[in-house]
């Protein structure tokens, strides 16, 4: 069985096996590459402050967002429509600012950095451009939580349709709410009215982002922002697993968000959609991922200027 690093994962690190593995260059945006960059509005639930006295959650805002599609190229096809989708957006300014990180998946493909540095380097391409597919195996039957996540995809395909795909943000974040008392939520951010009808080439990531413009041309884009909240005992440091019976915890709807417009590639560009950015009353989740999270999208973002 191959030797796998142990301790040797750094977010520098990471960035640069993101890459590799896709064989992107340079000053590609490390994951999620082919995305569109939009605009819109968000309006608080009269619930809001109960969850979080956060302003970015409790008071109303313009929104910068950015809907993404991790794949090669914009044109290769999604045969089985498991590819993951991205959803990144940006409530309040200043220092009310709040950027958090949704995907099409609820848990993550690594628990710790190192595993996740280690599951890169397993599918690195050798000579002939393929991964050692026996590496993979090996790697995978050592760290079977890695696979949950293409699992989930698998059993759970998307909707033809960014607008139409409900988003999860993995981590547990502590958010305190007006009284001080503090608990766990995990952000999930579901489509509101839009039907999952397909485009032609809704396949690849060209198809994708041409049916969201559309979508958006015709006013047709909404989400929902559900805080859903923990129970006792609930895990919070291990982002490859879901809390128990979690499509049964209580969700409370924190506000919506609707897009009404594109912006230029270089809006996003200039934004970081870093996840260290949260205003008070939303606090760093505990597990070590989202640490190395902050730092590598600032890398990322400094490697494309």
């Amino acid at each position: 069985m191959p030797k796998f690093p142990s301790g040797a994962a750094t977010p520098m690190s990471l960035v640069e096996a993101l890459r590799a593995v896709a064989g992107l260059p340079p000053k590609a945006r490390a994951s999620f590459c082919w995305g569109r960059c939009v605009r819109g509005t968000y309006a608080p639930s009269d619930q809001a402050k109960e969850i979080t006295r956060s302003r970015s959650f409790t008071m109303p805002s313009r929104v910068l967002a950015r809907f993404s599609a991790d794949c090669d190229s914009p044109n290769a096809v999604d045969t089985h429509g498991c590819s993951l989708r991205g959803f990144s957006f940006r409530l309040g300014s200043g220092l009310q600012r709040s950027e958090i990180l949704t995907h099409s998946a609820p848990v993550h493909f690594a628990r710790t950095p190192d595993q996740m540095l280690a599951f890169l380097q397993a599918r690195m391409p050798g000579p002939d451009g393929k991964p050692d597919m026996a590496q993979v195996a090996a790697f995978s039957a050592a760290n079977p939580e890695t696979l949950r996540q293409a699992s989930y995809l698998a059993a759970n395909p998307p909707p033809p349709s960014l607008a139409c795909t409900t988003y999860w943000g993995v981590h547990a974040f502590p958010a305190t709410n007006a009284g001080g008392e503090t608990r766990f939520i995990k952000f999930k951010v579901v489509p509101v009215g839009q039907e999952g009808r397909p485009a032609e080439d809704a396949a690849t990531a060209t198809g994708l982002l041409r049916d969201l413009e559309s979508r958006i041309a015709a006013r047709d884009v909404r989400f929902s922002v559900m805080a859903l909240l923990d129970r006792p005992g609930d895990p919070v440091m291990d982002v490859t697993i879901r809390w128990p019976d979690e499509d049964g915890h209580e969700a409370v709807r924190l506000g919506t968000i609707v897009i009404t417009g594109t912006e230029s590639s270089e809006a996003c560009g200039a934004a970081a959609f870093n996840p260290a950015n949260l205003a008070e009353g939303i606090g760093h989740p505990p597990d070590e991922m989202f640490a190395v999270r902050c730092t590598a999208y600032v890398i990322s973002q400094t490697r494309r200027r």
